[in-house]
């Protein structure tokens, strides 16, 4: 049976395969940059689920001899990269929209263009509402982030199905203006891509909620009289913690175990948390 978390992803690449290939096929047919354009948008977020379900695969892979602390790394790598292949399709799309409105190369728009962008809208948008759904269900970032961008994609076609109202009433360069806003959503996307995952590759620290939040289930713990020295950093799209929990100076060795045993079990239960290193000190008098 597929784990609930892969279905939206599955979802994903047939839905923007499928939505691709007729865009691009009705945008060559019509020679409409716009719908083209929108199309490779598709077939590039098809490629982007492609690389976060191997991403995810490797990533769940256990530690070995080779990667001591797991793989979880490999996942923002993957989308780094694809991150930089978005940035060279925007400029592609950009370039040839420019190319067009100084050219003043014109477009006919047609119903079954019209209605291609409408039925991509109502597709994307039922995506967007499943895997936000099932996303929030099992707090799974991953797919909460996928449905954003399907959003984002409704954002965009809307943009081309502007773009090609207008030129049908008269606005000579509405088709490739908008295949020039698609472009620059999709350099939106892409640099939000890099510039987060280059944090998870460099072992940037969490936001301050997220360290009060682990300081908070360390004290928690029954037996914790501190917590001091929390150090927190993004291994991949999750979190190592260090930190010292201070005990009763006359606790027995065994018992000051259980409670620092007990404290890495709660704080690696925590969604963001990956894995936890607890130190233990006496307390002072």
């Amino acid at each position: 049976m597929m784990e609930e978390e892969i279905k939206p992803i599955f979802l994903s690449i047939i839905g923007n395969t499928l939505l691709g290939i007729i865009k691009i096929v009705v945008g060559v047919i019509n020679s409409s940059i716009a719908l083209i354009s929108d199309g490779v948008h598709s077939l590039s977020d098809t490629i982007t689920s492609l690389i976060g379900l191997i991403g995810i695969k490797i990533s769940r892979k256990p530690p070995d001899s080779s990667h001591p602390f797991g793989h979880s790394r490999f996942e923002p790598l993957f989308a780094f990269f694809m991150g930089e292949l978005l940035i060279v399709i925007a400029y592609e799309i950009a370039r040839d929209s420019i190319t067009r409105i100084f050219m003043k190369k014109l477009t006919s728009p047609t119903l079954l263009m019209i209605s291609v962008a409408i039925f991509s809208m109502v597709t994307k948008e039922v995506m967007a509402q499943y895997t936000l759904h099932v996303g929030r269900k099992l707090n799974n970032q991953i797919l909460i982030a996928d449905a954003y961008h399907h959003r984002s994609d409704v954002l965009t076609t809307i943009a081309v199905l502007i773009g090609l109202i207008a030129q049908k009433y008269g606005v000579w360069f509405g088709d490739a203006l908008a295949g020039l806003i698609v472009s620059l959503f999709i350099a939106k996307v892409a640099i939000k891509v890099i510039l987060e995952n280059v944090g998870y590759l460099t072992g940037r620290a969490p936001p301050y909620e997220v360290c009060k939040k682990i300081e908070e289930v360390a004290k928690s713990v029954k037996g914790v009289v501190g917590v001091h020295d929390l150090k927190a950093h993004y291994v991949g799209p999750k979190l190592h913690v260090e930190l010292h929990v201070e005990v009763p100076p006359n606790i027995p060795l065994k018992k000051a175990h259980d409670i620092s045993e007990e404290v890495k079990r709660k704080v690696e239960e925590l969604p963001e948390v990956e894995q936890a290193f607890i130190h233990v000190d006496l307390a002072l008098k």
